[in-house]
């Protein structure tokens, strides 16, 4: 099994990594919106601090993130079998299903989507995490 942590990407808040190997599978960990300079997209907050949320565009992000994270170890999300999504609010469902169908169809991965309490950042709306098969080549 292989570990490994993406040069390039927001470092992982705690000793885990991006993505690991077994044997012809990949797991990608839990990835979020935000970026490496520790901003998040799809977060803007004006001069007097009130702070807008965009689903959609935080949705795209961790899924270009995913994506980065599979190409790094040779993969893409064409390899995606499984995906769990985390929501902080089940009225953003809308917003997110519309930019997932931008990267999958009814041929993509299995899909569970839950609500949860909160994430590890209050600007963060959501979180997806991945299951991929890319047979180790010989």
């Amino acid at each position: 099994m292989t570990a490994t942590v993406i040069d390039g990407k927001a470092k992982p808040r705690g000793r885990f990594p991006h993505v690991k190997r077994a044997g012809d599978f990949l797991y990608v960990s839990g990835t979020s919106s935000r970026l490496p300079d520790n901003s998040f997209a799809g977060v803007e907050v004006d001069e007097m601090g009130t702070t807008k949320l965009d689903i959609r565009a935080q949705t795209r992000a961790v899924l270009e993130n995913i994506s980065d994270i599979l190409n790094e170890v040779g993969a893409d999300l064409t390899n995606v079998v499984e995906i769990s999504s985390f929501l902080v609010n089940m009225n953003d469902f809308g917003g997110y299903n519309e930019v997932y169908a931008e990267f999958f169809d009814y041929d993509g991965p299995a899909r569970t989507t839950v609500a949860v309490h909160q994430l590890p950042h209050p600007h963060l709306l959501i979180e997806i995490k991945a299951v991929a098969f890319k047979p180790i080549e010989q």
